[in-house]
């Protein structure tokens, strides 16, 4: 029987093109997300390719994350692979004059979700000795910028809990992948603007970002990697880029 996966923030980004990478594999899916008639619309695009239910739930609740995942039916249940790739990124000021709802929804977004999501899959896992969860990090967990304390706080939050994972996890067969995107062009830089387009459409001026597909082939080289083999962990830059704030743009 093929792999199941679930795959959190699935209906945009890195998390719908790890969704269809996923489906060409024909792993069967389960697609979470906030927005249900995405998931409905996702669900049917995929359903010449492969098996697929949906979940919908907000990360950032523990009783509504529980009770979806837990309510799985049965032949639902024994999930392959995870991938946490729900989060946010809201707002882009100096610590100081940082917006306490902007905090709140990075934290409870990026780091809390992303265990309560973990924690209603790591039993299932535990108790069957296989598994692999891949989570989401970003090059702002391993490199701190200014104007990007909280972000980059959540970020290697996941760092250390990818790394945390893997020690308590290892030995009952389950394997840890953290992936380390730079710059990649999705709504990410709309939402951290607030829907400014233009401002949010300048940070992709002068180079060739990195797109969602790119992450969701390294995504699928991690999980498809020998039984013996761990891809532990993965920084994937854009070819301009050099660093976490370091690009080198064509003058126009």
């Amino acid at each position: 029987m093929s792999r199941i996966a679930l795959i959190t923030g699935a209906t945009s980004g890195i998390g719908r093109a790890t969704v269809e990478a996923f489906a060409d594999l024909e792993f069967r899916l389960i697609l979470c997300g906030r927005r249900q008639d995405r998931l409905d619309e996702l669900q049917e695009q995929l359903s010449q390719k492969t098996t697929t239910t949906t979940l919908n739930f907000d990360v950032r609740n523990w009783v509504e994350v529980y009770e979806s995942i837990n309510t799985l039916p049965e032949e639902w249940q024994s999930i392959d692979i995870l991938v946490n790739c729900a989060g946010n990124a809201h707002g882009m000021s100096a610590i100081q004059d940082g917006d306490v709802a902007d905090w709140d929804q990075m934290i409870d977004g990026n780091v809390q979700g992303l265990l309560y999501v973990s924690k209603a899959v790591m039993p299932g896992m535990v108790e069957r000795k296989k598994g692999h969860i891949v989570n989401i990090s970003s090059i702002a967990g391993k490199e701190i910028y200014a104007n990007g304390a909280v972000y980059c706080a959540s970020k290697a939050a996941v760092e250390a809990l990818s790394a945390g994972m893997r020690l308590d996890l290892t030995q009952h067969g389950i394997k840890v992948t953290n992936v380390a995107p730079g710059a990649v062009e999705t709504e990410f830089s709309l939402v951290r603007f607030k829907g400014d387009q233009e401002r949010a459409a300048k940070i992709y001026n002068g180079f060739t970002p990195l797109t969602p597909d790119d992450i969701a082939d390294a995504i699928v080289y991690a999980v498809t990697a020998p039984a013996h083999v761990t891809i532990a962990d993965m920084t994937i830059l854009a070819g301009a880029q050099a660093g976490a704030m370091t690009i080198h743009r064509k003058q126009s």
